[in-house]
């Protein structure tokens, strides 16, 4: 990968534990040479003087080359959107405030030695799916998203169940009656899918995720298809329903009748920073506590 000479920061919003930890971080960038450009709202937590380089969350993906986020895995999730957004193939190196996370799995005592080997060019450097979503609505596109985890479909909080119709390109795969439906990436097998039962899919896998939510039929099973596939959702509506779709539980916007809802692998990947010290397996089983009876 180039050279790094650039780094973003980017702090979890009134993460007060992170600060000592922003100042400390910033000066040991000083010491070899690299710039600190702090998120805007990060730079405030961190209490820095004037002068500091800033950017906000939105422009920060074009203006370093690395990103560090400390917090948790919504935090991660959201700058690794900004960074599709951006189009640009900024890594990203993520550092738990608490309980190691999926995504932020580099834990605070990590930190520098992780650091140390991106800059090196020994760290491991992991490519993972992006989804991109189209909404498409009288024949053109009314909503054009990118998610890492999933696209969600879904009833609204009053609302019965809803009738979704699932095509894979132009052929249809099947009807479903639930409270929706979930639109994954491997890398979001671990999330909403995972809840709603679907299966975990390691990310190295090339694959899509079709999950149904509470399916009213028992034989609505979840689905993996080709990471090549364009999924269309189309949802039955009549009058009374409210459908949604949500990007990642971060961000959404209400469907109308006729809508289809268009999702298929993103052209650029996020690329994770993972930690050296344990595998993907080793994240799953401190998560989903598979060492304890």
């Amino acid at each position: 990968m180039p050279s790094i000479t650039r780094i973003g920061l980017v702090a979890k919003t009134r993460l007060e534990g992170a600060a000592g930890v922003l100042a400390e971080l910033a000066g040991w960038l000083d010491a070899r040479g690299i710039r600190a450009v702090f998120e805007t709202e990060t730079a405030a937590l961190a209490g820095l003087p004037p002068g500091r380089p800033t950017a906000s969350r939105d422009a920060l993906p074009a203006a370093c080359d690395l990103i560090v986020v400390l917090g948790g895995d919504g935090t991660f999730i959201g700058m690794a959107g900004r960074i599709a957004q951006a189009g640009v193939d900024v890594p990203i190196l993520g550092v738990n405030f608490g309980s190691l996370g999926f995504l932020t799995e580099i834990t605070l005592p990590e930190l520098y030695s992780s650091l140390e080997s991106v800059l090196d060019g020994t760290a491991q450097i992991e490519p993972r799916m992006m989804l991109r979503s189209r909404t498409l609505r009288d024949g053109r596109v009314h909503a054009d998203r990118l998610a890492l985890n999933d696209i969600v479909i879904t009833k609204g909080a009053l609302s019965r169940i809803i009738d979704l119709s699932v095509s894979i390109g132009d052929r249809s795969v099947m009807r479903v009656r639930a409270d929706g439906l979930i639109i994954g990436s491997p890398t979001g097998s671990t999330a909403y899918n995972l809840a709603a039962g679907g299966p975990i899919i390691h990310p190295a896998v090339d694959a899509l995720l079709i999950t149904p939510i509470a399916p009213h039929m028992l034989t609505n099973r979840p689905i993996v298809i080709p990471g090549s596939s364009e999924v269309r959702v189309a949802p039955a509506m009549d009058d009374h329903d409210e459908v949604f779709v949500t990007f990642d539980g971060q961000s959404g916007h209400p469907l109308m009748r006729r809508d289809v809802v268009s999702i298929r692998a993103a052209e650029r990947p996020m690329h994770l920073v993972r930690a050296s010290t344990r595998t993907y397996f080793d994240v799953l089983r401190q998560k989903l506590k598979w060492s304890e009876r």
